[in-house]
């Protein structure tokens, strides 16, 4: 039997089955970054190069109690996070721009979040200012007055109060590969550029932590 003498529907189950891989490939793709993640994380940001370099040079201190973090290998910028302070006011990432950023995503239901948030404080304390900040960003989405509630119990003074009962933040990182639980910490560079990302809790007020943030924001 020659192609010519094959049922149309032999000679078409090849392409249509390797149709539907690609396809699949290409759903599980947007549902675990999102379409704009797929492309960030195809191409890159270009102009992200340099905090790529920088978490190339600076990976070595990544040790003792920072060593889960997981230092940016390709250029990407993470979204222009949205979410409020303290008064209410609606607040952008990109007021940020010009200063390195530990973004921490963090809620009053989960118990690491809490153990690390004296760390936190204690870190923006210490090095907290013109180079550097802490922008610990809650997500609980029903009771708002709970999370300051325990920032006020807790003596936590040094660090800003941000939140978003949405919890959009957190969907915006999950869609690019960089929230899959809480905590969620990402450092990023003064262009708003990923160098470091870690999923779970850190003791950033540990000599390992400081030295880490010291190099990245260059004091």
């Amino acid at each position: 039997m020659t192609d010519k003498d094959q049922p149309r529907t032999a000679r078409r189950r090849f392409p249509i089955t390797f149709a539907a891989v690609v396809i699949a490939v290409l759903a599980g793709c947007l549902g675990i970054y999102g379409i704009g993640g797929l492309i960030r994380n195809a191409s890159g940001d270009p102009a992200c190069q340099p905090a790529t370099d920088l978490a190339k040079k600076i990976a070595p201190l990544a040790q003792g109690e920072v060593a889960a973090l997981t230092m940016a290998t390709a250029p990407l910028r993470i979204p222009d996070l949205s979410f409020n302070d303290g008064a209410g006011k609606t607040r952008q990432l990109s007021e940020w721009r010009g200063k390195t950023v530990l973004v921490n995503l963090w809620a009053t239901w989960c118990v690491p979040c809490r153990k690390e948030m004296p760390a936190l404080d204690e870190l923006q304390g210490k090095l907290g200012g013109p180079k550097f900040d802490v922008v610990a960003i809650n997500i609980d989405t029903r009771d708002p007055e709970r999370p300051r509630n325990f920032l006020k119990d807790a003596n936590l003074t040094h660090l800003g109060f941000f939140t978003d009962v949405r919890a959009k933040v957190f969907q915006d990182l999950k869609n690019i590969g960089r929230a899959l639980g809480m905590p969620t910490s990402v450092l990023i560079d003064g262009e708003g550029c990923e160098i470091a990302t870690i999923a779970g809790p850190a003791e950033w007020a540990s000599d390992d932590a400081i030295n880490l943030i010291k190099a990245a924001s260059g004091q």
